[in-house]
């Protein structure tokens, strides 16, 4: 009997090419989109398919599905890669296309469709339009940012989700038992600890778990006519811990909001979770220090102004000590913030008197508010009128007015009742009261 792995040519194939399903019966995980009743179901049953982009992790069955959708509308496939492809390539297949059309429909399916710029997308839009392509699109990105919206507004978006561990499972048996295309000729057998060490590995990955499995199995140990994997040779082979992350990507940008949000929510365990997850993923532990600076100074302000210093000795020792010293004090920082008193009252105070900069435009100081460097300029009357504080009572011009004279007096900055901005609100509450008694209430901001 000729070995599984070769093709009809003698070349190898790997375990997760050859175990791809040939049915929606074989087809593993996405019950959300495939199971009884769900909508894509009913368009593969219903032999009518429609242009789609697949959004999801790797290994989670999007080139699959696609083959399922060509082969349930008895339409030609052709898959192209927006890595390897270009505009030569598309065109190339619109003109097929164009040839068979009204024997047989076509499906493009296009991998990576986010490495595709705006002018290469709209290169095959008119043939999606007219119904000369039917597009499938497969990207791990999020489509509303990387696919143009005249290409979202003709195919519709199928979320594909990592497959769960049971899925995972039930793979692992078919790949054992099937002689034809698995592994079955080996009369391979897994440990238990084994099997949960490569689910572990997986991370939701079916194409990844085949992989490791395949290449466990040519590891295993030869006995009484078959082979036996444990836990030892699963390691081996899985070798250093696999997360999903992406940089840059939306695994990437999922995280960080996980982390910072799990900071604001003040939720240590899950900030250090959170953190743990992207340094794992092999996220540059500088880039998760930097983004401590920003939660440290939005979400936390002056309610504990500790928290900013903290979060820049982090950055600090990092620079200083590296891995894994530094990844410590950053995780330092993020557990700090995370049990700090909380306000966002700069964070919302800054973005209020920016629009107002932008609104009010190129006002002028004030000329009392001016410098007068020079025997001109107090002629002009700069400096003229200025209360200097430190020599008023308590060290507070109280009245003083410091906005553009054309420019009505705003309050932006409204402490939080947490932590040290309750008493810088008290103190602001009672120079608001000495300003109103010396100026009036008229231009004294409310509150």
């Amino acid at each position: 009997m000729s070995s599984p792995q070769a093709t009809a040519t003698g070349g190898y194939r790997p375990l997760a090419d050859r175990l791809r399903p040939r049915n929606l019966d074989e087809y593993v995980g996405q019950p959300h989109l495939l199971g009884s009743g769900a909508p894509l179901r009913r368009a593969l049953e219903s032999g009518r398919p429609h242009s789609m982009i697949l959004w999801g992790p790797p290994g989670t069955g999007k080139t699959t599905l696609a083959r399922l959708v060509a082969g349930a509308a008895h339409a030609e496939f052709v898959s192209l890669s927006a890595v390897l492809a270009g505009i030569k390539d598309i065109r190339a297949v619109v003109e097929e296309a164009k040839a068979r059309r009204g024997t047989r429909d076509t499906v493009l399916f296009l991998d990576e469709v986010h490495r595709f710029n705006k002018s290469q997308q709209d290169t095959f839009l008119p043939y999606v339009e007219d119904g000369t392509l039917i597009f499938i699109g497969a990207t791990t990105e999020n489509p509303s940012f990387e696919v143009n919206n005249a290409l979202l507004s003709r195919a519709r978006v199928y979320v594909l989700k990592s497959i769960d561990r049971a899925a995972l499972d039930r793979l692992i048996d078919r790949a054992l038992g099937d002689v034809e295309r698995g592994l079955g000729a080996m009369h391979l057998s897994l440990d238990p600890q084994a099997r949960e060490l490569l689910l572990d590995a997986a991370d939701g990955d079916a194409r990844r778990l085949l992989n490791l499995l395949e290449t466990a199995a040519d590891l295993a140990e030869v006995r009484d006519g078959g082979r036996w994997l444990d836990p030892e040779t699963a390691r081996g082979v899985i070798g250093s811990t696999y997360v999903r992350f992406d940089k840059g990507g939306e695994a990437f940008y999922d995280q960080i909001s996980a982390l910072h949000k799990a900071v604001r929510g003040s939720d240590p365990d899950a900030a250090l979770y959170w953190l743990c997850r992207m340094l794992a993923g092999g996220c540059d532990p500088m880039y998760v220090a930097r983004r401590a600076l920003r939660m440290a100074s939005e979400d936390i302000g002056n309610a504990d102004p500790r928290a900013l210093t903290l979060a820049l000795e982090a950055c600090a020792v990092y620079e200083r000590l590296g891995s894994p010293e530094g990844e410590l004090a950053i995780a330092q920082a993020v557990v700090f913030m995370a049990c700090a008193a909380k306000s966002n009252a700069v964070y919302s105070a800054y973005k209020a008197a920016a629009a107002d900069a932008a609104e009010f435009g190129s006002l002028d100081v004030p000329l009392r508010l001016r410098n007068a460097p020079t025997r001109l300029m107090k002629e002009l009357g700069y400096a003229k009128g200025y209360r200097y504080a430190h020599d008023e009572p308590e060290g507070y011009a109280a009245g003083e007015r410091y906005f553009p004279d054309d420019m009505p007096a705003r309050r932006y900055y409204v402490p939080a009742p947490r932590g040290l901005e309750i008493k810088i609100g008290e103190a602001l509450a009672a120079r608001r009261e000495r300003d109103r008694a010396a100026r009036g209430p008229a231009d004294t901001p409310a509150g």
